[in-house]
């Protein structure tokens, strides 16, 4: 769920109902060892948009897991905002499935199914239609704007507040500009934005958990985001998320990007 909400629009095409399809493969790790991998998908025509990931164990991962599973949303564009529409996930571990459908409009989470559903406690902050409102899907989360094409590494990228609601809590990330870098990896070569991120809980969570409140406090989460082409969208090239056993790393091995006008089409090496 972290990685989801926290691997972080309108879009810019040249003409009127151009398809714009994009993609990556990304690397699982955990305290430096490889645990997962991850793959992620894009599809953009005119103002809509519709995304999918799946996710499974790699490396040292399958000697303890199992469990894949994945998510899609679709939903478009209305000036800077990103207004979902609908979200599915659906994943099985440690001989468990579970399942999210979400039904969203005019920016606010408008029906709920959820598999399991959390055990009743008295300690637990109950979500509420309140906290519904105004809130989006962790994957439509990811898809991140700018202000123009021409800003995309500018510091009102990273300077906002993501409003996520996944069917078990309520939550938001808060993100700060700290820098723009230049990588070269086999993911991929160019700039990206670099952002801290902070996680806030609002409801479905228990506050006298103790992992609760290390994420809670934990001031050391970064999201790295690369420009998409010639638009003014950006998605995750690194999150990094510290813990008090190692630190938990989601970063791209391949990413399939649009040409930008600007500059020669960028190669990832296999």
């Amino acid at each position: 769920m972290a990685i989801a909400a926290l691997s972080f629009g309108t879009l810019s095409t040249a003409a009127l109902g151009k398809t714009e399809r994009l993609g990556g493969i990304y690397n699982i790790s955990y305290a430096g060892f490889t645990v997962g991998k991850g793959s992620f998908s894009l599809i953009l025509r005119d103002n809509a948009y519709s995304a999918k990931v799946g996710m499974e164990p790699a490396g040292i991962g399958t000697l303890f897991s199992t469990g894949k599973g994945g998510a899609q949303a679709t939903g478009w564009m209305k000036g800077t905002k990103v207004l979902p529409s609908t979200y599915t996930m659906a994943s099985r571990a440690s001989n468990r499935n579970f399942y999210v459908s979400l039904g969203q409009g005019s920016g606010h989470v408008r029906t709920t199914q959820v598999t399991p559903k959390y055990k009743p406690s008295k300690t637990r902050i109950k979500v509420t239609g309140e906290h519904k409102l105004n809130a989006m899907d962790p994957l439509s989360a990811a898809i991140v704007s700018a202000p123009s094409s021409a800003k995309v590494l500018d510091p009102s990228v990273c300077d906002r507040k993501l409003p996520i609601y996944d069917g078990w809590a309520r939550f938001n990330i808060n993100m700060k500009f700290k820098e723009v870098r230049e990588v070269s990896s086999n993911g991929y070569n160019g700039p990206v934005i670099v952002c801290s991120a902070r996680w806030e809980p609002i409801a479905g969570h228990r506050p006298e958990r103790r992992a609760v409140q290390y994420l809670a406090k934990n001031a050391k989460i970064e999201t790295w985001l690369a420009p998409i082409g010639d638009t003014n969208l950006l998605i995750p090239y690194k999150v990094s998320i510290p813990t008090a056993t190692g630190t938990l790393v989601l970063k791209a091995q391949q990413l399939n990007l649009p040409q930008t006008s600007a500059s020669p089409k960028k190669t990832a090496s296999r």
